[in-house]
């Protein structure tokens, strides 16, 4: 058995803090190949998550915010948020279940954030035509951080 504790959590986290990407996920299944893929994802201010979508093949996503604070965001075909949502479990709204084909992001508002997701497997990275156009490339990074203050300031609204 594999516990979801506090120490892992804190393990991922301070991982997190280290990685230029400001997120470091613990895998529960063994293989990437594995038909379902189960995952934490310790995740800081300031990572960007390219908003996305998982099509071809589809896969529905689904993830419950185990602490912290983070916003969800859905968008329309043309890059306009339709949905949006504060996650956090100490508010009482613990996570979101994302429809194959949906185009949806993340932004972390709080240090410590872990979100554990599940999605049917096998794990492939995403196809070009699953990465939102609208959006910028994560290695555009002072375009993806204004992306991102952008959507942040959208939660306050």
């Amino acid at each position: 058995m594999k516990l979801i504790d506090t120490p892992l959590l804190d393990a991922a986290t301070a991982r997190a803090k280290q990685s230029p990407r400001l997120r470091m996920n613990y895998n529960f299944h063994e293989e990437l190949g594995d038909p379902v893929n189960r995952l934490i994802n310790a995740v800081e201010p300031g990572t960007y998550v390219r908003p996305h979508r998982h099509r071809n093949p589809d896969k529905d996503e689904s993830f419950l915010v185990l602490r912290g604070k983070i916003g969800v965001f859905i968008f329309d075909d043309n890059g306009r948020i339709t949905e949006k949502k504060l996650l956090s479990p100490a508010a009482g709204v613990y996570g979101a279940d994302i429809p194959a084909g949906v185009w949806h992001g993340i932004a972390v508002l709080e240090s410590g954030s872990v979100i554990y997701e599940v999605k049917a497997g096998p794990f492939a990275p995403l196809a070009p035509e699953n990465l939102a156009p609208w959006s910028p490339a994560a290695d555009d990074t002072e375009n993806a951080a204004r992306y991102l203050d952008y959507l942040l300031k959208e939660l306050e609204r």
